[in-house]
């Protein structure tokens, strides 16, 4: 694929992820992710708490509960359930990955990490990065 079809589809694959970030019940940061694969969403995710939890993230002190799962952990775990599995596949996210979600996009066969903003603490990225993983930030 030519550089500027893959950046048209990195921009209209980011801003999908933006809309499913919408998804999330977290005040703080909401937080989205798609994985692709061959051109087709396989799998999608959003920060929250775990399926049977209340949607709300954060304590009564506004910290995020320990047991949020992130919008990369969700989609990732997502394919678990189905019949696709993340080889190959690039993720999608708006927010650059923590260092423990770094070892699951690693883990999971992802190759490609497109991102939007970055976090805080940047061992996730260092991570992908020294693991071989190809990294773009992206900017709309």
């Amino acid at each position: 694929m030519t550089d500027t079809k893959q950046i048209k589809y990195d921009n209209a694959y980011m801003r999908m992820a933006l809309e499913w970030a919408k998804l999330s019940h977290c005040k703080r940061k909401q937080v989205g992710a798609l994985i692709v694969k061959n051109r087709m969403i396989i799998s999608d995710g959003y920060n929250g708490t775990p399926s049977g939890f209340e949607n709300c993230c954060e304590d009564e002190n506004e910290k995020t509960k320990w047991y949020v799962l992130h919008a990369e952990a969700n989609a990732i775990l997502k394919t678990a359930s189905s019949t696709h599995n993340c080889s190959g596949a690039t993720l999608y996210l708006t927010m650059s990955p923590c260092k423990e979600c770094s070892k699951l996009v690693h883990q999971s066969g992802i190759k490609r990490l497109v991102y939007l903003n970055g976090y805080k603490d940047t061992s996730g990225l260092e991570f992908l990065e020294n693991a071989g993983v190809e990294i773009t930030q992206l900017s709309l």
